[in-house]
């Protein structure tokens, strides 16, 4: 019984001190985080109760000893040698949730480190740079590293029209087909091939308590045409991404795009709303269009019984959720960690991958 306490329940740490009472006084915690970057958290708190070194009790949490704006929060989950740390930020939100027949609820929201950007806007432009050279001069205004693993072309000119950093790299990220987030000092901005995470096996009926996998041809194209006007060389730009974008990703069983062709027949998408100045953006712009796609062929969403080592970009292998959809190849989209005083620690997911498997296959 001890163990199964200690590999659920949080701890809290305020400016890297932990606090043996908050985590006592914790009803509710969320954690989310998405391949669009920043993790957030939400934190519900018991609000009365026996203050240290007083005789009678009282309010607490709201007087801003502990839990204040800016103030550092980790939190961690599972035994002491091995626990996760889930989240790593400051306090930017306080709320009291009061009713006339209960105890008050403080309720705490904290933001990583990306919080730095999203407070930022400006108007800014970049000449000859590439997306990494953005992101790089991004992290150094911000007292970041940047660790880059997504080039994309050169720009002769790239804008930021009064839009924080935070919108502004997603922007960049959404181009290329890249993913945006933080680790402690260090800014990452890379393709879904150059992020490293944890690869984990859930099983349903086991640690994979429920898991809906969807297959879905509403957004799979054949191909993929980016079309502009290069007013330099003064000639159309034409360039087109076809079904064998995504084969690089995959390891067998049918595409989006093949099992559409087959359906269907030839469907073809053109993206009109940004316009390539040269050819290398066009193509660029086409592939990651392509791959953005035909990677969400198959959805999945599932709860665990608590997996606090996944995260965004972690790999999945998942059994016993029929025969389309098992197997690996599970790129994780979406976290949510969650505790509560009657589920103890849950994680919910979203992840997606190009392929069905082949008709056949194991159960």
């Amino acid at each position: 019984m001890t163990e199964g306490y200690a590999s659920t329940a949080p701890v809290i740490k305020v400016a890297g001190t932990p606090n043996a009472a908050l985590a006592r006084d914790v009803t509710f915690l969320r954690v989310e985080e998405s391949s669009d970057g920043m993790k957030a958290l939400e934190m519900h708190l018991t609000g009365e109760g026996p203050r240290p070194g007083e005789a009678v009790e009282g309010e607490l949490w709201l007087d801003g000893r502990v839990l204040d704006f800016g103030a550092a929060l980790d939190i961690s989950v599972g035994p002491t040698e091995s626990a996760y740390v889930i989240f790593r930020g400051a306090i930017s939100a306080i709320e009291s949730s009061v009713r006339a027949s209960g105890v008050p609820t403080p309720i705490v929201f904290a933001e990583d480190r990306l919080m730095q950007l999203r407070l930022t806007r400006r108007m800014h432009t970049y000449s000859q740079s590439s997306d990494a050279d953005i992101v790089r001069e991004i992290a150094r205004q911000h007292g970041l590293r940047a660790d880059v693993g997504a080039d994309g072309p050169t720009y002769d000119v790239v804008q930021q029209w009064n839009q924080s950093d935070l919108a502004f790299l997603r922007e960049r990220a959404r181009l290329l087909q890249a993913e945006l987030w933080i680790d402690d000092d260090t800014l990452f901005f890379a393709t879904r091939g150059q992020r490293t995470a944890t690869t984990m096996t859930l099983t349903v009926g086991s640690e994979l308590l429920d898991v809906q996998c969807r297959a879905d041809l509403a957004h799979q194209r054949t191909s993929v045409r980016v079309s502009g006007y290069d007013a330099q060389e003064r000639d159309a730009i034409d360039e087109e991404a076809g079904a064998d974008t995504i084969q690089a990703e995959i390891d067998g069983g049918r595409t989006g795009p093949a099992v559409l062709q087959q359906a269907f027949g030839e469907r073809v998408s053109y993206r009109v709303r940004s316009g390539p100045l040269v050819d290398g953006e066009a193509r660029d712009w086409a592939r990651a269009e392509m791959l953005r796609r035909a990677r969400a062929f198959v959805t999945a969403s599932g709860t665990t019984n608590g997996t606090a080592a996944m995260v965004v970009g972690s790999t999945l292998t998942l059994a016993g959720v029929g025969s389309p959809f098992i197997g690996g190849g599970y790129h994780v989209t979406r976290v949510c960690h969650t505790y509560d005083l009657t589920d103890g620690f849950r994680t919910y997911f979203e992840a997606e991958r190009a392929t069905v498997n082949a008709s056949g296959a194991e159960a």
